[in-house]
């Protein structure tokens, strides 16, 4: 048993112990797997679970409370009625206190989950957007201080809406303390990263290491003012820690808890592939990568049991779903759902997608989808070449179409998007732009809301936690005057992240705009959703409805079934009754609330989707 000084009460340290009973042999066997080569690797896991029990101490009795829920009720995230909304916090609302003001507006959305961009201490203008941390304990001046996110995100606990941040885990500011006293010279700092006296080893690395941003830097590593080489995979201003030394582990843990005891609800695990480095390989989407996230969580579960994991993996798809499980990231981001959307809105095309969702969609038992349209950053189009390949696509060519259709290069297209490291020799780009304008709200608005309509309600009803960047949901349009601002002239991604678009939010009550129409038609789906209990979890069975240009696919309930037909086609488009055959003859249309015979096949106008509740027939 672990007992320490701080801890009184004695249910509390019962708990804990109980916890500590059923966890600590799962973080003994990662951390034995991680460090168990150095000779003070028993040093360091003690000083961790004495940390662990620190921090369960110092954790607040409501917390504790929500713990004991959420421990009961494991796949509570799973609900029907969970939905997300992201932002930025000084582009949304200015600061905390205005995203406080917009409780009442997230409610009216239906909002659940809340999800607030980067918002610790990190330089300017050198923050990468804030994903270059120079403190995990201090609110950005700009936007508040630690006390109004403790605030916020208990008001927000009270209003049935968890709070989730980033924690950017892979690498620190080069101004972080950590990286300050590494600069100056200090043995102990100068471990917690990857750095090297002269150019052997990091050109041994970077021999098989890949570029992320070679306009900022070539190769992985950036040399210091003192001649040294440290590794810098993104940024030259972010330094990689090193994972191999476990008082980095013991350190962000450390900074990982204090955060879940501010009342943070789910962490966004930053660049979960490049966390772990070995000579001689890629250096992304190792082994000991998954181990490092699986002794993050065990340490979790003795401290903050409610804290979950959210992965971003932008990899090939079999990749992503490896970081996906109860013992490692309980959520997920679906890039491949969100890239495969905007390949059929171009194509018209759903083979893809539908192979995607028949193939890569179904997840284990205690974890789930984060489905989105779009997020903060680019657009790129992560399929597998393998998958495309069987359907007779080149994955480098069709690349080349998407990007070329998404800045609109190609003839004939609808979007407005604006490309980021846009490569004019190789065709090789990826995409920013708001939905809105990437579907074509600046030249056919009637259009465009029926695809803004179309998108969403994909990640609506494919199983999950559906995700809405904040805006889009009033079809705010790209700020093409991202580049007058300091520091966002060279990235384009910008031209995505408007400011609170005002205009539209006053216009959502009046569905005769393109504003309005889409504000109603999302609540409407929203509010069927979480009326529909067969859109719980994330089950999801295929259905082929023998037309390229329609989707389909069914969510199982107790003795009903929700089929989902989707037509991406600028013309009507009908699934026979044939193919209907197994359903009985009527079926529930969820969203107009009216009955539909199938015997006489289904008929899908333009842009359009039927959610139908059915039954076999016997």
């Amino acid at each position: 048993m672990v007992r320490t000084d701080a801890e009184s009460d004695e249910t509390n340290w019962l708990d804990f112990n109980r916890r500590f009973d059923a966890h600590f042999p799962t973080l003994y066997r990662l951390f034995e797997s991680l460090y168990g080569d150095r000779s003070d690797w028993l040093d360091q896991l003690t000083q961790l679970v004495l940390l662990s029990a620190r921090s369960w101490a110092a954790r607040p009795a409501e917390l504790k409370q929500l713990d004991d829920k959420q421990e009961r009720d494991a796949t509570w995230f799973s609900s029907n009625s969970m939905l997300g909304g992201v932002c930025y916090v000084d582009r949304y609302a200015e600061n905390l206190d205005g995203v406080r003001a917009r409780i009442p507006y997230f409610k009216e959305l239906g909002l659940t989950y809340l999800h607030l961009m980067p918002l610790f201490l990190a330089p300017e203008p050198n923050s990468d957007g804030g994903y270059a941390v120079s403190s995990y304990r201090q609110v950005s001046p700009a936007l508040g201080t630690m006390e109004q996110l403790r605030d916020l995100a208990a008001e927000l606990r009270s209003e049935g809406i968890s709070l989730v941040v980033d924690f950017i885990f892979n690498h620190t500011s080069n101004e972080h303390q950590w990286a300050r006293r590494a600069a100056e010279g200090d043995p102990r700092y100068s471990d917690y990263y990857w750095i090297f006296p002269d150019r052997a080893m990091p050109d041994a690395f970077e021999t098989h290491a890949r570029e992320i941003f070679p306009d900022d830097h070539p190769g992985s590593f950036v040399q210091l003012d003192d001649g040294r080489w440290v590794w810098a995979t993104f940024h030259s201003y972010q330094w990689d820690l090193n994972y191999s030394n476990p008082e980095v582990f013991r350190a962000m843990a450390e900074e990982m808890l204090f955060l879940a005891n501010q009342g943070i609800s789910i962490l966004r695990m930053d660049a979960v592939a490049f966390i772990w480095k070995q000579l001689g390989t890629t250096c992304e989407n190792l082994p000991q990568a998954h181990l490092l996230l699986q002794a993050f969580n065990a340490v979790c579960r003795l401290a903050a049991p409610s804290l979950l994991f959210k992965s971003e993996a932008i990899v090939h798809p079999d990749q992503v779903a490896e970081y996906i499980d109860p013992g490692e990231c309980q959520l997920s981001y679906n890039p491949l759902q969100m890239a495969l959307i905007w390949e059929s809105m171009a194509t018209r095309d759903v083979s893809l997608l539908s192979q995607a969702l028949e193939r890569r969609h179904n997840l284990p038992d205690g974890t789930s989808w984060v489905n989105y349209v779009r997020s903060h950053d680019d657009i790129g189009w992560t399929f597998a070449d393998e998958d495309a390949a069987e359907l007779g696509i080149n994955g480098f060519e069709h690349r080349r179409f998407l990007n070329s259709f998404y800045v609109n290069r190609f003839p004939g297209s609808f979007a407005h998007g604006v490309p980021f490291q846009d490569n004019p020799r190789t065709g090789d780009c990826r995409i920013s732009g708001t939905t809105a304008s990437l579907l074509g709200i600046e030249q056919e608005p009637d259009a465009a809301v029926e695809r803004i309509l179309l998108a969403h309600s994909i990640i609506l009803s494919t199983g999950g936690v559906p995700l809405i960047y904040l805006g889009d949901e009033v079809a705010q349009e790209n700020d093409y005057a991202y580049a007058g601002e300091p520091g966002h002239d060279t990235d384009s991604r910008w031209v995505h992240r408007p400011h609170y678009p005002a205009e539209n939010y006053a216009k959502r009550t009046d569905p005769a705009t393109p504003q309005g129409a889409v504000y109603t038609g999302l609540r409407q789906l929203i509010a069927v959703r979480s009326g529909t209990p067969e859109f719980t979890g994330t089950r999801l069975v295929d259905f082929h409805t023998g037309n390229r240009h329609v989707l389909g696919y069914q969510r199982p309930g107790e003795g009903t079934n929700i089929l989902v037909l989707a037509n991406f086609a600028d013309h009507p488009q009908r699934v026979p009754a044939e193919t209907l055959s197994g359903f009985n003859h009527t079926a529930g249309n969820l969203v107009t609330g009216e009955q539909e015979t199938l015997d006489d096949g289904v008929e899908l106008g333009p842009r359009s989707f039927v959610w139908l509740r059915t039954t076999s027939r016997t």
